[in-house]
């Protein structure tokens, strides 16, 4: 049983504790963990947020996306460049024309 003198108390955790198991130090650190999260998930995105660099090029008779990213890129993967240049300028096909401006990310 408990002692129930004059100066002494019963030691009781209390119900939070006793379910999730974090004293006040390690919700601190969670608390200052999710805070430190959001600032850096922010910072990244105010980052990501610049304007990329484009080269534009004028679609002549007989280009298509894959021989203007073979020409422009021709160390990279070109199927991964010619979805990017398809993303870059909107495009919903690889249909392209002749006069036609294209911007090709750096």
């Amino acid at each position: 049983m408990y002692a129930t003198h004059y100066g002494i108390r019963q030691r009781r955790a209390s119900r939070a504790k006793q379910v999730i198991g974090l004293g006040r130090p390690k919700r601190l650190g969670l608390v200052l963990g999710a805070v430190a999260a959001a600032i850096l998930g922010l910072a990244v995105v105010a980052h990501g947020g610049t304007t990329p660099t484009y080269t534009e090029v004028v679609v002549q008779p007989g280009d298509t996306l894959w021989s203007i990213a073979t020409e422009h890129y021709p160390s990279d993967d070109v199927r991964a460049r010619v979805d990017s240049i398809e993303e870059a300028n909107g495009l919903q096909s690889p249909r392209i024309f002749v006069g036609q401006t294209l911007r090709l990310p750096a």
